[in-house]
């Protein structure tokens, strides 16, 4: 059983609330502090409610993204409207994205093991597409059986 599909999505829009990551690329354990960390923040202070009032569906959005020369984690939804605590509006492009599908019983767990598989798995062993860079997204997208089901989506290219 294949861990992924690729997937043609058409553009989309995930308006996010963001911090910067100080970890280095390569410590996971910092990073993946860092955004639990501050995912506790955006549930406490509630400006990931202030975000789900105005998204057009009940998908949650974990989004990674290079800029400035920054690692950017941001929290967010799909929407058209904007807040004024809201950092950055993220254009996702219209093509084909890896999706990866998973489950756990938090939303923390969810995010480490699809982005486990997306990066340690399916684009290693990738022979006819590639990531080139871009924002990538894990989507919590609900629960069911007592854990919260979601997707990995990253824009690649054809090789």
């Amino acid at each position: 059983m294949t861990d992924y599909i690729l997937e043609e999505k058409d553009s989309f829009t995930v308006l996010g609330i963001g911090t910067e990551l100080k970890s280095h690329y390569t410590d996971f354990a910092g990073i993946n502090k860092e955004k639990e960390d501050f995912w506790n923040a955006v549930k406490q202070n509630g400006s990931l409610d202030t975000l789900k009032e105005i998204a057009t569906n009940d998908y949650i959005f974990a989004v990674n993204e290079a800029v400035n020369n920054k690692m950017m984690h941001y929290a967010g939804v799909m929407t058209e409207e904007t807040i004024p605590e809201a950092t950055r509006v993220i254009q996702f492009p219209k093509g084909e994205y890896l999706v990866v599908k998973g489950e756990g019983k938090t939303s923390d767990e969810l995010s480490n093991k699809l982005t486990g598989i997306a990066f340690g798995k399916a684009l290693p062993e990738a022979k006819d597409f590639a990531y080139v860079g871009g924002p990538n997204t894990t989507v919590e997208m609900g629960q069911r059986n007592g854990l919260v089901f979601g997707e990995m989506w990253i824009p690649v290219v054809r090789k």
